[in-house]
């Protein structure tokens, strides 16, 4: 065993304040790491789910039926599929219309997808909460929809199931039917879509990623379509608020990190300072033994290193659980309107995590490397001399 590490292991470090200290800021932390990552995963989530990563469709697209459809047997979107960056492509149909309920009127846009609702109802369609609790419908009840364009339509649906918005956003609004009763409704064929969603692999989830991938996809898009009908906009264009959000979580978790590792840092610079003068003499002894003020800065780093793994596994550990009660519970709620989601999201990334914990464990021990400067100042003579 080193010299250095074996005298680090017999001294006695009173050090329950410092641990608990470090573990506390290890425990914030993580949880900041936790719940950015979560927010980001979960809203990220849900703009995919709203209207894909990538979006396929005519320059002019509208939601009022009047656009140019998308060709699906356009040979450009069989290259997309094949793409390594694709997970998969969903033609849907968009249609905006008015729910009218008794005396209540609500605008909706009506989503159609293919396994939307149960085919084996006709006219089936899944509502969002929050139209279902404005409006009082309930699956089984009658939904009288309203469709405005060159010509006034109007459909009666069968509300199957009620659903929760995965991003409190214009989901809120949005109802699901199905592809063909959509399609219908728009006097398209099976090969005409409002557009085609392009959903990306999980790991191209930062808005980089998404952008990178937006022209890759738009490229093949260009090469291959018959004509020029078709143009790739990303969620990064459509929804550039929520990166904004995102963006300014991800700044706000970097400064608590930056505040929780100086805050540990100089509790351990006041803890070392500490065993430095509660073991004074000591250190003159070892001086006078001929170990030089290095190998004698490396027993006291050891014991402050030694202080700092306990903490941070405490930290970590306990991170973990109130991070698993919390994934497993949602038991902390969230206001939808000002955060999107209705629970705060958490998310256990282990690469995030141990990056967050090495980051750390090594600006604090460069932070020990101030007070190690006091050894150098010690006279052996004198410290034997007074013991």
């Amino acid at each position: 065993m080193d010299t250095a590490f074996y005298i680090a292991s017999r001294l006695r470090f009173k050090g329950k304040i410092a641990i608990t200290c470090i573990a506390v800021s290890f425990l914030v932390m993580i949880l900041a790491v936790a719940v950015s990552s979560g927010f980001r995963q979960e809203v990220r989530h849900g703009l995919s789910s709203l209207s894909g990563d990538i979006l396929i469709s005519a320059p002019d697209l509208n939601v009022m039926g009047e656009s140019r459809p998308v060709d699906l047997s356009d040979p450009s979107l069989e290259y997309v599929a094949s793409s390594r960056l694709v997970e998969e492509i969903m033609p849907v149909v968009w249609r905006a219309g008015i729910v009218k309920n008794g005396e209540g009127m609500h605008g909706v846009l009506v989503k159609g997808v293919s396994d939307a609702v149960n085919d084996s109802v006709p006219l089936g369609v899944s509502i969002p909460r929050k139209l279902a609790q404005a409006s009082g419908l309930k699956p089984g009840d009658r939904m009288l929809t309203y469709f405005i364009g060159d010509d006034l339509k109007m459909r009666q649906f069968n509300v199957v199931t009620v659903h929760d918005a995965v991003v409190e956003t214009d989901e809120r609004f949005i109802v699901y039917a199905s592809l063909s009763d959509m399609q219908r409704l728009n006097g398209w064929d099976g090969n005409q879509a409002s557009a085609v969603e392009v959903h990306l692999e999980d790991s191209r989830t930062d808005e980089d990623a998404v952008l990178a991938a937006t022209q890759e996809i738009g490229s093949i898009v260009s090469l291959y379509q018959n004509g020029d009908d078709m143009v790739a906009t990303s969620s990064v264009s459509r929804y550039p608020q929520l990166y904004s959000w995102l963006s300014l979580i991800d700044f706000n978790v970097g400064i608590i990190l930056l505040l929780m590792t100086v805050v540990a840092g100089f509790n351990m610079i006041s803890g070392l300072l500490i065993l430095l003068f509660e073991n004074i003499s000591t250190i003159g002894i070892l001086k006078s033994m001929g170990m030089t003020d290095k190998s004698i800065s490396k027993v006291f780093l050891a014991a402050s290193a030694r202080l700092v793994a306990i903490g941070m596994v405490i930290g970590n550990v306990s991170a973990m659980l109130i991070c698993i009660i919390q994934k497993t519970t949602h038991i902390l709620k969230l206001n939808p309107e000002n955060y999107y989601v209705s629970f705060v999201p958490v998310n256990i990334d282990l690469v995030q995590i141990l990056m967050a914990d090495a980051l750390s464990f090594v600006a604090i021990m460069l932070l020990l490397l101030i007070p190690c400067l006091f050894i150098s100042k010690v006279d052996p003579a004198q410290t034997v001399r007074v013991r």
